[in-house]
Order: structure tokens, then sequence, then C-alpha cells
């Protein structure tokens, strides 16, 4: 394979949105190994009071992630967010106003491989959600095993990531005085083994989990849709039925995550490496759906708002698609 290098002229700014979406490719893929390897070897060093000073600390704050996370707005507005939104770049839609004294769900679509317009856009202030929606507080929710890893569970609260089981959304569409917003990738660690270019496929026919709780609550659901997520990297063809994604489907019963085998450029060259792809990704935020409370919600009330959900969703997309690249012909393929 013939590489393609970066010119050694590239704007200083480039190479700085370069390097900040490395860390972040970084934190997505290692950081945690990292954290646990550190808290590991400090337990076995000089220095082990500290680990267990920490363990303790583990101890007692081991809810959070499940009772609201413990945000830090000093780190979602830091300025390396904004070299990461400008490198591909990334811009946040608002399509119409939403009350802020309802608390919502927002459905994010497509999930993508590292789902980057979502942590872009929901847990950094880098394209202005609280200038588009202000008084409205974004959550994003996350596997709970990563929530589980010593450190690392600190510093991806830091940005509004919590946990994704029922106790942490119930948590936040229960708050009285509305203004919260969870933010939920609903097709999840099988979507992301379909996320390459051109791909519109959704796992979202049999996800009826987030619309369960919507009706639990009142939440008001809202889709969005992520043009350009999965633009970002190429995936080794694993269709349905191939001992590639067999293997896939196999370990993510096992271990609870994806493991795509994804790739697009490096650093240095633009041939071949984990780094994002630049294509911009514009996130449309779309209309609510409004949901009246039913705490025991039938399976027809469930079925009912289930497909208003999907009409919204490809109506969104619908309405969109001509503006950002998609042909009259493309359409969504909800699975």
């Amino acid at each position: 394979m013939k590489l393609e290098f970066a010119p050694l002229n590239i704007p200083l700014r480039r190479r700085l949105q370069t390097a900040a979406v490395l860390q972040w490719v970084f934190s997505f893929i290692a950081l945690a190994q990292c954290c646990l390897a550190g808290f590991v070897l400090l337990l076995l060093s000089d220095w082990w009071i500290v680990a267990v000073l920490y363990a303790g600390w583990l101890f007692l704050d081991w809810d959070t992630p499940v009772s609201g996370g413990r945000r830090w707005e000093w780190l979602r507005r830091c300025g390396l967010w904004g070299l990461y939104s400008d490198y591909f770049p990334l811009k946040l839609v608002k399509t119409v106003d939403l009350d802020l004294k309802k608390n919502y769900i927002f459905g994010f679509h497509p999930h993508g491989v590292l789902v980057a317009g979502a942590f872009g856009n929901f847990c950094t202030e880098a394209t202005g959600f609280s200038a588009l929606f202000p008084g409205l507080t974004p959550h994003l929710l996350m596997l709970p095993f990563w929530f589980r890893i010593p450190l690392f569970r600190d510093y991806i609260m830091c940005g509004g990531l919590v946990s994704s089981c029922k106790s942490s959304l119930s948590y936040l569409l229960s708050r009285n005085g509305g203004g919260n917003v969870a933010v939920i990738a609903v097709g999840g660690a099988t979507e992301a083994l379909d996320a390459r270019p051109g791909a519109l496929t959704l796992q979202v026919k049999n996800r009826k989990g987030f619309i369960k709780m919507a009706l639990k609550h009142g939440a008001h659901l809202v889709p969005v849709f992520s043009f350009g997520e999965n633009e970002l990297y190429d995936q080794m063809e694993n269709p349905s039925g191939s001992t590639l994604r067999h293997v896939q489907n196999r370990l993510q019963s096992i271990m609870g995550i994806a493991l795509p085998m994804f790739h697009a450029r490096g650093v240095f060259q633009y041939s071949f490496g984990l780094m994002p792809y630049r294509k911009p990704v514009h996130t449309i935020v779309g209309s609510p759906i409004p949901v009246q409370s039913k705490p025991n919600p039938s399976n027809e009330d469930i079925e009912s708002l289930h497909q208003l959900y999907l009409q919204s969703l490809t109506q969104l997309f619908e309405t969109h698609k001509s503006q950002y690249g998609y042909s009259p012909e493309q359409h969504l393929n909800i699975t």
C-alpha cells in the first residue's frame, strides 16, 4: 500500500486540531486501560496508601454515575474541544425551541464507530449547546462497565457522561423542574458494526426500552440525526453471516461492547490509521414528541409511541438529507 504523507507546510491550527482529536481517540481506545494499569501499579508501589484512599473514595462515590454524574463545566468549555470540533468540523443544528420545564430523551442516530458527534455536541460546549438550548443540561449515556474503571470514570463524568442503566435514566427523567436531557445512542454497540461511509442502517426497530422509560416519566422524545457520522471511518467488510461478524457478535455478547475493525487515516499520513477522516458532521435536533406520563404503560402504548418516534426520525432524515449530500433515492434502513 502506497502511503500518502501529509505536507510539511500544514498550518499550525490544523496540526493542533489533529492533536486534539488524537488525544480523544486515545481516550476512547486506550485511556481506560491506562487508568486501570496506573491504579494497579500505584497499589503495588510505595504509594499504595494513595490507592487505598482512592478505593475508599470510589466505594463512597459508587452511585454517582447513576445519580446525574459530576460534570465539570471548565473541562466542558476547554479550548481543546474547540480544536476537536473544528477538525471535522462539527455543527449542532436546532430546528425548534425546547421547553426548559420539560425533561427529554434525545435519541441519537446513527451510533457511528466512536460516536464523535454525540461526544462533541453533548459532552462539550464546542458547538454551543447551552447557547442553542439555554436552561437544558445534556447527559450522554454510556455503558455502566466504563464507570467501574478507577480514575477513568471520574474523567468521563466531567463531560456529563452518566451510566446507561435504568436507574440512571430514571434519575434524570424524574427530577422536578425539568431541564434535563438524556442523550441515548439508540442503536448501541450493534449499530457500530454497520458504521461505514454511505451506510444508513439503524438498529431501532426492536429498541423500545427508551420508549417505555419516556412513557413512565412523561419525558418528551426528540429524534436526533447526525449527518456525516458514518463517514468518519471505514470498516473491514463484515456482512451478516460472515466469520468476522460472527466473531464480533460473539465477543459483544460476552463483553457487552462492540469491536468494529475500523480504520481511516494516520497522524502524519492519509493512507491508514485510527484517526477519523476530516468529514463534516451536522447533528440535527428534531422536534419533540410530547409524551404523557403513564407509570404502567401497556404494550400497545409502547408500540404506538415507538411507531410515532420512527415516523418522526424518518421525517427528520428525509427533510434534511438533500442539504447534506444524500440523493432522493437514499432512505433509512431501520432494522
